[in-house]
């Protein structure tokens, strides 16, 4: 087959996930139309512009800017299926009706592209069937795609291909998931549910079977199976709500219709749960209608009291001793919950349990590997650990007598034994499912190596699963200096990397040391400088504890001093001879943004969110962020014919003062945080990949830094500008008197202070009004007092 370029990609199906996977397409730069049915009234497409004006209002925004609907094309059946002759991959979303998806299929087939890949976004029909409606030409180019919900925000995505899917067309469609959409792919087979939902619905049809038999409130066992255990914050009744019971209650049915007692022995715990059918009952399908386990009440959440079938105050926690109990090292957490005598140590040892013995009952009819059970549940449902790697790190041997010795006893959800594998053989020898040669395929009865397409050359370090003996990023390459803050490294020998090591990568004045010393490093020996840290999080800003003992001891002045050689850092990094690249993922606020700002270059992941913060703590941005906004506005109108500097610099001004964060890396790009010339990456894990790529690039192309150039600032008449929108939010009562003063001092540096319009000035001039506002509030009470709120809560005070 040739090379996979995907040009357009049509979405048949313009429901919830049609338009969200159209969405996403759009974000990562594919021309993307969108099909559905005729409206009976109005315009003929009609059904697919009430979906993409939807796309406008769903939170978590599915779009990175709302004004990208526009982008999305739109279709219907009847009149524009010629369309697809220009598209290279055709995605089916339509309801999960096995008849109108085939009469679709046979309805598309004549205007398919002879090279085009079609794929079932189905989230559990069997894609076999479904490909039987298929002419013979086509079925080798169909298989199933199931994305997870919502699409932008989860990595899954599940690959299922027929017995006449090519290789080669898993292969293609895989490369474009990975690195097109920003995706993890885990290849599962032809079965009810596949992979994640197979899994994770049994998981949460025993959880929720458990807490009947101990008698455990929604919001108990939510604290426990939350964040407690290594789980998404919503835990498991909370996120039935977010998913819709009613959607719940359809997955749960594909197993009941598609599965039997002989090819599941735990079909009988498959039973929809009574209290589910009656909150489905009642309209009550969770937070899309605005009740369902749990219901807001103005400020107040109830949680569903099943016995009065009314709603009842939430809140209640978990056991502080069953919080220490999964503190504990993985083998003796697990004894502690088998043997304590309380009903929430109990409950949790019994829905581990009851989810490994499900995992490994299964594993041969699901998944080719352990692996892909464990990465499909990491990524589909948010949890630290898939099952089997938590069942390894326990001790392997151990955790499988505890579970066979429940089932002997009649303890468990199922009277399945184990199967053979787990106790004798090359698991048992190895100690677990996965190891450096590979994980274990039940179905082959052999360990299997991970499939590496040459897509997967571009990530680095690939997350990967324990015990796979995967290289780690905190010690790979050769380092070149490191020390408490930061490290040094190198993977090839042609680029500096620097990787902070300090909590939440907050950039402390060692921090700041290392980073000159890693521009001195790559000046003299390498081509560039990459700043990238091996999680989701880039730096969340200055490190005000390590200043708090300085201010302390010497007084403002040793902040100055502070502040002033952070500054001179982040100048170093702007003029150094080599590119400096920050590779940005997750949170880059405060410092963090200004670092950033003050790369040669910005490579972001898709889900970055980048913004100048320090109106929360009731500082002004202090290591040159309002410089850099001064500096752009002038150089934006430098640009232009209109050469008032106002408009240019209002945006910025504002997103500053408002301590405005971008809910992307697109949306960061509107506010200014990054340039159109700054690459956006849609999968993470490539993002060390691209950055060294542009480093080594510009050094390629005789990269010098930029001059230092004076630029013109909007002066006092600016200044006045600004504070007199100011003054009405003040008096409005939409901003304290406090948040007054700190914009008022935001305006005074990026405007250029009390010169006249037009005057020209430099960064270190700017620098220093900088200085002046952020030791003046430093000394502030509201100030302060936000300060201490912030690190005592980690939640703003509005003063």
């Amino acid at each position: 087959m040739p090379r996979f370029q995907v040009r357009q990609v049509a979405v048949l199906g313009a429901g919830v996930m049609g338009a969200q996977i159209a969405a996403h397409l759009v974000n990562v730069g594919v021309p993307v139309v969108l099909f559905d049915l005729p409206a009976q009234e109005g315009p003929k497409n009609g059904i697919v512009s009430k979906a993409v004006e939807g796309l406008k209002k769903l939170k978590p925004a599915p779009l990175g800017m709302v004004q990208d609907a526009e982008l999305i094309r739109q279709a219907n059946y009847e009149d524009d299926l010629e369309q697809l002759r220009g598209c290279d991959l055709v995605i089916e979303a339509i309801a999960e009706r096995m008849d109108w998806k085939l009469a679709l299929y046979q309805k598309i087939a004549p205007f398919l592209a002879p090279h085009a890949i079609v794929a079932s976004n189905t989230s559990g029909l069997s894609i076999t069937r479904l490909s039987e409606a298929l002419p013979e030409a086509i079925k080798p180019r169909f298989c199933g795609v199931h994305f997870f919900n919502p699409p932008r925000y989860m990595a899954l995505v599940e690959l299922i291909n027929t017995p006449t899917t090519g290789a080669a067309v898993l292969d293609c469609l895989e490369a474009f998931l990975a690195s097109g959409l920003g995706k993890g792919v885990v290849r599962a087979h032809d079965t009810p549910n596949f992979i994640a939902n197979r899994i994770g619905i049994a998981s949460m049809l025993a959880t929720m079977h458990q807490a009947d038999h101990f008698h455990l409130g929604y919001d108990v066992v939510d604290d426990l199976t939350g964040k407690k255990l290594g789980r998404a914050s919503s835990g498991t009744f909370r996120t039935a709500d977010v998913v819709g019971l009613d959607t719940l209650a359809h997955v749960m049915k594909t197993l009941q219709d598609n599965l039997s007692l002989e090819s599941d022995p735990f079909y009988d715990s498959f039973k929809t749960p009574a209290v589910l059918s009656s909150l489905i009952a009642r309209g009550q399908l969770g937070q899309k209608s605005g009740a369902g386990f749990y219901k807001k009440d103005g400020r107040d959440i109830l949680r569903f009291d099943p016995a009065s079938e009314r709603y009842v105050p939430a809140g209640a926690k978990s056991n502080e001793v069953v919080a220490r109990m999964l503190k504990k090292p993985a083998l003796e957490r697990l004894q502690l919950l088998r043997g304590a005598q309380g009903a929430q140590p109990r409950f949790l040892w019994a829905i581990l349990r009851d989810q490994l013995h499900y995992a490994a009952v299964h594993l041969h009819t699901v998944a080719e590997t352990a692996r892909d059970v464990d990465l499909a549940m990491r990524w589909g449902f948010g949890v630290k650990q898939g099952p089997f790697e938590m069942w390894q790190e326990a001790g392997w041997l151990q955790v499988a007598t505890m579970i066979r010795d429940d089932i002997d006893a009649g303890r468990a959800l199922c009277k399945a034994p184990l199967p053979d594998w787990v106790f004798r053989g090359p698991v048992a020898q190895a100690g677990g499912v996965h190891t450096a040669q590979g994980s274990w395929s039940a179905s082959a009865q052999r360990f299997v190596a991970r499939r590496t397409l040459p897509v997967y050359a571009r990530q680095h370090f690939r997350e990967d699963v324990l015990g796979a003996g995967a290289p780690d990023a905190r010690s790979a390459g050769r380092t070149l200096f490191e020390d408490g803050a930061i490290r040094l490294w190198t993977i090839d020998d042609a680029v500096v990397i620097a990787s902070i090591k300090t909590k939440m990568h907050a950039i402390s004045p060692d921090v700041a040391e290392g980073l000159v010393r890693g521009l001195d490093i790559a000046e003299q020996d390498y081509e560039g400088l990459v700043i990238w840290s091996p999680d989701d999080m880039f730096s969340v800003g200055a490190d005000l504890q390590a200043m708090l003992p300085a201010f302390v001891i010497a007084g403002i002045s040793a902040i100055e001093g502070a502040e002033k050689e952070l500054q001179d850092a982040m100048l170093r990094l702007r003029y150094a001879s080599v590119p400096v690249v920050s590779a940005i993922r997750g949170l880059a606020l405060g410092g963090g943004c200004e670092l950033a700002l003050y790369s040669a270059r910005r490579v972001a992941a898709m889900e970055s969110y980048i913004g100048l913060v320090e109106v929360g703590v009731g500082l002004v941005p202090g290591a040159g962020g309002l410089t850099y906004i001064a500096r752009r506005a002038a150089e934006s109108a430098g640009a232009s014919t209109h050469k008032d500097l106002m408009p240019f610099l209002t945006e910025s001004f504002t997103a500053a003062a408002m301590a405005r964060v971008g809910t992307g890396a697109i949306d960061s790009r509107r506010l200014g945080y990054l340039l159109d010339s700054d690459l956006i990456v849609a999968n993470k894990d490539e993002l060390l990949f691209v950055a060294i790529g542009q480093a080594r690039a510009m050094a390629s192309a005789g990269y010098r830094p930029p001059h230092r150039r004076a630029f013109p600032v909007a002066g006092r008449n600016g200044v006045a500008t600004i504070k007199g929108s100011l003054v009405n939010m003040r008096d409005g009562g939409f901003i304290s008197a406090h948040d007054f003063h700190i914009a008022s001092l935001i305006a005074g540096v990026v405007c250029g202070g009390d010169v006249d319009a037009g005057t020209l000035v430099n960064e270190e001039y700017l620098m220093a009004l900088e200085r002046k506002a952020f030791c003046s509030l430093l000394t502030n009470a509201k100030t302060q007092e936000r300060i201490m709120g912030m690190m005592g809560t980690g939640k703003p005070v509005r003063n």
